[in-house]
This record gives structure tokens, C-alpha cells and sequence, in this order.
């Protein structure tokens, strides 16, 4: 045991992770970690990666739940003192989880206790369990604790379980595991056109990240933010105490119409009559409508379109 282990003053209650979403799962292990800070009179901290390992790794990923600046917002708003960012790195993918408990987390940010998710492993191959990680910790004199999982119907909340929440178009339920509303940012650009023929003027998004995870396709009813050209006015969560405007959203391909194989994202504001060319909106999910569906006729896609309008409208005054 080389002795610059122990250069740092141990300074902080910590836990680490990808903290995808920021869900009810990571705010339950953030709370444990900021009770503990609170009773040692230490800092609090989450420590993140600015890049999904797996990207890192093998160049592919999975879709995420919150981008970098969303996630360290989120991070920030849970209770933490401070948000450690580290550069994944492949470097850094080849230490061992004592090599990482001791370089990273004892000599550069002075881990005095670690938090552990329930069912969170680092460290090269992530072959260790929390075992090891107790038993490094007392080489290295850091206190290991397992955190407790948060259940939700039986299940453990976690980043892949809302990942398949959204993709199969279960947003409610997403919404309810996360702890707040999913969105989605987008830049208004150049469309068919021909929902403005049939009374249904539409602005078409193009997703500032393109890693985002899209919903499964059909129709939403959502709220709407203008963003302009700063973000920073966004609160991360979604969660706007007053909504701009109130939409409803089409993601899929207008089957009825025939315009296009490409999957869209196109929301109709309602009661909006104005240019959004060029500008970002923030698209705020409120409940899924329904599945996206040919219709025989214009006239019957109209119809369902005013139904759709009308259930927009009562799902939004009532949440």
C-alpha cells in the first residue's frame, strides 16, 4: 500500500454512477448519501462520467434518458453539494475497482464513505462485487455501504426499466418512475406542409440530441416551452410550474397522408397562430393517446384529430 493513498483529507460522502434520468431509484441513493454527509458534517457528492462507457468502449450506446447538462442539473437539484465529472476515458476503463477507489476516489476527491447501488459494479470488467469493494475500503480506509433499492410495484426502479417504459409509449408510467415529466428539446424545421391544409398547422422538430430516446410512435399530449436559443432557462426535469402552451404530438411516419417513410416528431400547438421556423421548443409529456393509425379518408383523420384536440385538452387541465 503506497502511502500517497492517504495524501488527501477525506472530505466527502459520495456514491458514483451513470445516473441516467435521475429517477426515484438515484434520488432515494442520493437522499442516503446526503444523511450521512449531513451527520459527519461532510460534503455530499455524486460522482458521474461525462460519456456512457459503453460509448466510450465500443462506440455504441444505449439511447439515454438525460443529456450531460440535463443529468448534472438534475444531480444538483437532488441535494448535492458537488457533482464530480470525470472524463471516461480507456485509460480509465483498465483500473481496477481498487486502482479507481484509491487513484480516483480516496487521493483525488477524498472519499471518506461510499454509497453503493444495490446493483452497481465499476471498475475493469466490473468482475468485483460490493464484497470487494468493502474489502478495499478498509485497506484504503473508506467505509463502503450498500444504498437501499427503491421498489415501485414490486420492481426496482432503474434507468433500463423506464428506458422500456418509453419505447413501448408507456409515458405515464415513465413520468411516475422518474419522478417527474420526460421531454424532449427540438429545433423547429422545415416540414411537409400539409397539416396547415386540414387545420392542424404543425411544427416539425429535429432533436438537439440525437441521442435521446424517442417514444414509441403515436400520439401524445404534451406540454410546450419555447427554448429560443439558451437552454439554460429549461429546468431539466421538464417540470415547468407554468407551461407555455399546451400540444399534441405525432411521432411515427403519417400513414394516412403518405408524405414520407421518415419517422417525424411534429407537434400542433393549440390556440398558437405564429412563425417557428428556426426557434426550440421543449416538448413536455404528458399521457399517450393512442396508437398512430391510417384512416380511409382525409375527412376521417380530421375527426380523429378534433377527438384528439379535445383529449388534449382535458388532460392537460387536469394535470
Amino acid at each position: 500500500m503506497h502511502s500517497s493513498a492517504f495524501n488527501s483529507p477525506l472530505k466527502c460522502v459520495a456514491t458514483i454512477g451513470s445516473f441516467d434520468g435521475v429517477h426515484l431509484g438515484h434520488r432515494s441513493l442520493l437522499s442516503q448519501v446526503r444523511s450521512i454527509a449531513d451527520e459527519r458534517a461532510l460534503k455530499a457528492v455524486a460522482v458521474t462520467f461525462d460519456t456512457a462507457p459503453r460509448r466510450v468502449l465500443h462506440g455504441v450506446g444505449d439511447a439515454h434518458l438525460s443529456a450531460l447538462d440535463e443529468r448534472m442539473a438534475l444531480l444538483r437539484g437532488a441535494g448535492m453539494d458537488e457533482v464530480a465529472l470525470l472524463t471516461f476515458t480507456r485509460e480509465m476503463a483498465q483500473l481496477t475497482a481498487r486502482e479507481f477507489m484509491q487513484q480516483v476516489l480516496r487521493e483525488q476527491l477524498g472519499v471518506a464513505v461510499l454509497i453503493i447501488g444495490y446493483d452497481h459494479r465499476f471498475g475493469r470488467g466490473r468482475i468485483e462485487g460490493f464484497d470487494d469493494y468493502v474489502r478495499y475500503g478498509k485497506e484504503l480506509g473508506i467505509e463502503v455501504v450498500r444504498g437501499e433499492a427503491c421498489m415501485y410495484d414490486g420492481e426496482a426502479v432503474s434507468s433500463t426499466r423506464i428506458r422500456g417504459c418509453i419505447a413501448e409509449g408507456r409515458i405515464a408510467e415513465a413520468n411516475t418512475l422518474l419522478g417527474y415529466r420526460y421531454s424532449l428539446i427540438g429545433e423547429v424545421v422545415d416540414g411537409y406542409k400539409v397539416g396547415r391544409k386540414i387545420g392542424f398547422p404543425t411544427a416539425n422538430l429535429r432533436l438537439h440530441d440525437e441521442h435521446k430516446l424517442l417514444p414509441a410512435g403515436g400520439v401524445y399530449a404534451v406540454y410546450v416551452n419555447f427554448v429560443g436559443n439558451n437552454e439554460d432557462n429549461v429546468q431539466a426535469d421538464g417540470n415547468n410550474s407554468q407551461p407555455e402552451h399546451v400540444g399534441m404530438l405525432n411521432i411515427g411516419q403519417r400513414p394516412t397522408l403518405n408524405n414520407g417513410e421518415e419517422r417525424s416528431i411534429e407537434v400542433h400547438i393549440l390556440d398558437f397562430e405564429g412563425d417557428l421556423y428556426g426557434k426550440s421548443l421543449q416538448l413536455v409529456f404528458v399521457e399517450r393517446l393512442r396508437d398512430e393509425q391510417p384512416f380511409e379518408s382525409v375527412d376521417d383523420l380530421i375527426a380523429q384529430l378534433q377527438a384528439d384536440r379535445e383529449r388534449v385538452r382535458q388532460l392537460t387541465i387536469h394535470n
